[in-house]
């Protein structure tokens, strides 16, 4: 943890004892007309975790008149004006858990979402790609013959989600809330006693230098914070600054996105417009791939994989891409091996002459198919295959006096159970309701005292959700039908047989 003045964890001492006290010590703002602009919270971040902060404060009565400013280094107008045809996704797309859903209804930008762009599903099929062992869920258990499946999760691009966040707290009006777009936080610094100003010993105080056009003519801002939050990523600079230390390892795999059209199920399903989502573990591949449902037969792909795998992948034509999705939710290990070794072609060919697509094709003859496959890949959208390197990190705590952590800032986990997102949003539902207790009872906004409450309900809940992530990646990463491979596949079939214990685990999943 970062080293302050003992006049800031000592707030109750008088000003003028204090000041006796400490009238030696360093002042790092030398001139009064450096004096920053004094704000009571301050997010660095203008991801779906940092608006999500903003736009829940300014949503509360409570805290909607506190002074708020975000920073956020990409250009925010870029964000606010995202627009892609009706036929066209992004490739950052997030599964949002129920209660992720009922926080944005909350705090009123679920209403400003492009509800056209999302998609719900009602039943997820996962299944082991070496042992055959499947398990599915759904709300069937505990949903009347008479009513609809519940949601499971909701699929939602991340910019529409960005753009209804931004929405949303400009919706708030602009009073009493600044947005530092194109800017980046050059310095944060432990603040001091003015001579002729506040007090602001132990606050945070950030240097915010305008980038882009505007770098050259504008000045940097100061501003001061009663409560810094880190929602910076993983590289946190806030966390840097607070002194907070990871743990965590790089599980060098990469995630494979794309954006795939499907054809027409081969079955209609029911109730009329069921959706479904599909995984299979590919222990031999590196991990697991998963197609999850967009509007109009759309869906988002993401296969977690070797670095060598990935980058293959990426190289192949649309054609042999294809191939190779549809071959990854069909084909034994075996086949899916040799076909990750096939030489691609020198020059361009015809779709005809694709030897990914034609090995596929001979392959399915001779392998029999499981009833849980989903629907085959029958195109790809230009532009959108990319990978991303695959990390766990946790932070050892999630605040410091004036300083709090959310989101990438405090944990990044395996996406293979789709939750990152979610924790992000349940640290800031989290820290948000921490923030208008206080403002409630009269207490500091960032005293340590008044962040243990969100602390104590995030970090354990975190690190349990992070930790299973990352036994399930390992332990589906044994190749081969040995002893834990033997094991995980009773363990799937055993939970699949018991509709309570899928019942426990997907309110668990939910939030």
């Amino acid at each position: 943890m970062r080293l302050i003045s003992r006049s800031a964890l000592r707030p109750y001492v008088c000003p003028s004892c204090r000041s006796g006290a400490v009238s030696g010590r360093r002042r790092f703002a030398s001139k009064p007309d450096q004096t920053p602009d004094i704000y009571d919270v301050v997010c660095v971040g203008g991801g779906p975790a940092g608006l999500g902060l903003l736009a829940a404060l300014r949503a509360s009565p409570a805290t909607a008149h506190l002074k708020v400013a975000l920073v956020e280094t990409q250009d925010l107008r870029k964000a606010r004006s995202w627009n892609l045809e009706s036929h066209q996704f992004s490739n950052r797309v997030s599964s949002l858990t129920p209660s992720s859903v009922s926080f944005l209804q909350k705090i009123g930008a679920w209403e400003y979402l492009d509800t056209d762009r999302i998609q719900k599903y009602q039943e997820m099929k996962v299944w082991d790609g070496e042992t055959g062992s499947r398990i599915s869920f759904d709300s069937s258990a505990e949903t009347s013959p008479f009513e609809d499946l519940r949601t499971v999760a909701t699929m939602t691009e991340n910019a529409n989600l960005v753009r209804a966040l931004l929405s949303r707290i400009e919706a708030s009006g602009d009073e009493n809330v600044s947005i530092f777009s194109n800017a980046t936080v050059s310095s944060i610094e432990n603040g001091a006693d003015q001579p002729d100003g506040p007090d602001l010993s132990g606050w945070p105080v950030l240097t915010v230098s305008p980038t882009g056009p505007a770098a050259s003519s504008a000045q940097p801002s100061r501003i001061a914070a009663r409560l810094l939050v880190g929602a910076d990523g993983i590289n946190s600079p806030v966390r840097s600054f607070a002194d907070i230390k990871t743990d965590g390892w790089d599980y060098n795999r990469h995630g494979v996105v794309a954006t795939v059209s499907l054809s027409e199920p081969d079955q209609v399903t029911f109730p009329i417009g069921t959706r479904t989502a599909y995984q299979r573990f590919l222990p031999s591949l590196g991990g697991p791939i998963a197609l999850l449902p967009l509007p109009n037969n759309n869906a988002t792909l993401v296969w977690s994989t070797t670095v060598e795998n990935a980058a293959y992948l990426k190289t192949l034509s649309p054609k042999a891409f294809i191939a190779m999705v549809n071959a990854a939710f069909r084909l034994s290990m075996t086949d899916l091996k040799y076909m990750m070794r096939m030489e691609r072609p020198a020059a361009s060919i015809s779709d005809v002459e694709d030897p990914h697509e034609s090995e596929l094709t001979w392959r399915l003859q001779h392998t029999p198919q499981p009833s849980q496959i989903p629907p085959l890949a029958t195109g790809i959208q230009e532009g959108s295959v990319a990978s991303f390197p695959l990390r766990f990190r946790h932070a050892s705590t999630y605040i410091s006096p004036r300083v709090a952590l959310v989101g990438d800032a405090a944990h990044v986990i395996h996406p293979l159970a789709g939750q990152g997102l979610n924790l992000g949003m349940g640290d800031v539902a989290s820290l948000s309701n921490t923030i208008e207790y206080a403002v409630s009872h009269g207490m500091d906004v960032g005293d340590i005292l008044t962040l243990e409450r969100y602390t104590a309900e995030r970090w354990a809940v975190n690190a349990k959700i992070g930790g299973a992530c990352d036994v399930l990646h390992k332990l589906y990463n044994v190749p081969g039908n040995g002893p834990v491979a033997w094991a995980r596949s009773l363990g799937l079939d055993v939970i699949d047989r018991l509709p309570f214990v899928k019942g426990f685990l997907m309110k668990n999943a939910e939030g």
